[in-house]
């Protein structure tokens, strides 16, 4: 292993592309059905917005853009997502080759990135945002590292575009660039790049990139952080005391769940240097190990500020990303011999993921076997399969109950539009022009009735009472063979009133 990185570096980058192609057959492979982001990617994707609620907008408009070439589907989504992903491990390589001379530390800090949780479970199970954010952060690592090694305008300009890109995936990703700064101001010769002209050239492509999803954030400023807030704890009713107590805990234990990996791999592999490795440093690792210190201290404030009280892993991702070259760097800095390091770095980071991606994907089908289900057991596909058999024709439009049904009654059904009511992510649901499916559940108990909200919007569309007869169906789950029977309720409206104008049903801001 170690003659084939020194003789062929690219053999790293090609079993990560194996890796996530991987992931790619296997998640394709399990079931039709969609988890509660992929729903989400299905059902938003139908719509070029700002803003879509909470999240910012880039996921949103990469699967945009793929659905509007290739279609609505789960294949779609998952390349997008595994596809970046990638990316993200092509930038962290680039960026530490621009470092590390040492080509076993680069591959061992390129595959590093793969330790942590949110990237090799999370990801894979059911994340979106986050992994355009991660995307982002190496992008800029990357250019930020070239600016202050090899200046020039590209360098410059490949740095603001990064930013950019970066705010407009994840809000918190803001911190990273900011914490970049600050770290190189007690380094001179680096510190002299934050004054060179290029850099105004820098926040003019960040600005472009940026202004009109900020545009969108200041008309709709709740919208874009209310669910964040409250899914931080902020609405609890206790003292700021208690609060800032259970801040403090949180913060630090998600940093030791989300950093212990890559640090336990990294310790295995350099078990007999850890002292040797501990006490040496380079500018690198200074700049490196501030950035990281200085965003997990504005984390801190944030909560501190606002009264958090709940911090995950796959929110710190983005800072923690940088530990496994911050390490690399260590080891490098100390001198240690890494001739015999890759192999055994290589193979255990395999084992951690591969086993991993195999139990996260048979989920699907083994757990079935056992009497207990997850989404990816309910039969949509089957659903969509056979309203289109009894009624003998494809919908024109689809209202659904919520947005999990709408995303996979969407991936279904490529030529009908899908509207979910009270969604600020789309725009207003739109007067019929054909056959008109309306799609309700109730977490698949049998004879659901149909919500008020739905009843209430069809009455406004003009649709008669006589037309809204509703429909069962009890489809059988995918995998396995339980005898129990996952519950649908449907209206099949051939003729829809066209009388009624065209109503805005969507939820404000």
């Amino acid at each position: 292993m170690l003659d084939v990185v020194n003789r062929r570096p690219n053999t790293v980058v090609a079993l990560i592309a194996g890796y996530f192609l991987l992931c790619i057959g296997l998640r394709l492979a399990i079931s039709t059905s969609l988890e509660i982001d992929e729903s989400e990617q299905a059902f938003v994707s139908q719509f070029l917005m700002l803003g879509y609620g909470s999240q910012p907008p880039f996921y949103n408009w990469l699967q945009y853009g793929l659905t509007s070439a290739f279609g609505p589907s789960l294949a779609t989504m998952t390349v997008l997502k595994n596809g970046l992903l990638f990316l993200c491990c092509l930038f962290y390589r680039l960026a530490a080759r621009e470092v590390l001379s040492d080509r076993r530390l680069t591959a061992l800090a390129t595959v590093g990135v793969l330790t942590f949780p949110p990237i090799f479970l999370l990801a894979q199970r059911d994340l979106s945002h986050t992994v355009a954010a991660l995307f982002a952060v190496s992008l800029f690592l990357y250019a930020f590292i070239r600016t202050m090694t090899r200046p020039n305008l590209f360098a410059y300009v490949l740095t603001g575009a990064a930013v950019g890109i970066g705010v407009i995936s994840k809000y918190n990703f803001a911190l990273v660039p900011t914490a970049a700064i600050l770290a190189i101001l007690p380094e001179p010769k680096l510190r002299a790049r934050l004054f060179d002209w290029r850099i105004l050239v820098a926040i003019a492509v960040c600005t472009l990139i940026a202004l009109p999803h900020g545009y969108w954030i200041l008309e709709n400023l709740g919208a874009a952080s209310r669910n964040t807030l409250n899914e931080m704890g902020t609405a609890q009713q206790t003292s700021y005391l208690t609060k800032a107590l259970k801040g403090i805990v949180a913060l630090v234990a998600a940093t030791l769940r989300g950093a212990a990996l890559p640090l336990i791999v990294f310790a295995l592999v350099f078990r007999k240097d850890l002292p040797t490795i501990w006490r040496a440093e380079s500018p690198w690792t200074r700049v490196i190990g501030r950035m990281l210190l200085l965003c997990l201290g504005a984390v801190l404030l944030i909560m501190l500020a606002v009264g958090a009280t709940h911090m995950r892993e796959k929110w710190l991702v983005l800072f923690l990303v940088l530990l496994p070259l911050y390490l690399a760097l260590k080891v490098e800095a100390s001198g240690v011999d890494t001739t015999r390091s890759v192999r055994p770095f290589l193979l255990l980071v395999a084992f951690i993921i591969v086993t991993t991606l195999v139990v996260v994907s048979a989920r699907a089908v083994v757990r079935p076997w056992f009497g207990k289900l997850s989404r990816l057991s309910i039969p949509y596909s089957t659903l969509v399969d056979t309203v289109v058999r009894q009624e003998g024709a494809e919908p024109a439009m689809v209202i659904a109950a919520d947005k999990l049904l709408g995303g996979n009654v969407r991936t279904r059904l490529h030529g009908a539009k899908v509207f979910v009511p009270g969604n600020s992510s789309s725009s207003p649901i739109e007067h019929p022009a054909g056959p008109l499916l309306v799609v309700w559940s109730d977490n698949g108990k049998l004879d659901a009735q149909p919500p008020e909200g739905l009843l209430g919007i069809l009455k406004s569309l003009g649709v008669p009472e006589a037309a809204m007869k509703p429909q069962q169906l009890a489809l059988p789950y995918l995998h396995g063979n339980l005898p129990d029977r996952y519950g649908f309720g449907y209206f099949w409206i051939t003729d829809p009133s066209r009388s009624a104008p065209t109503s805005n049903l969507s939820s404000p801001g």
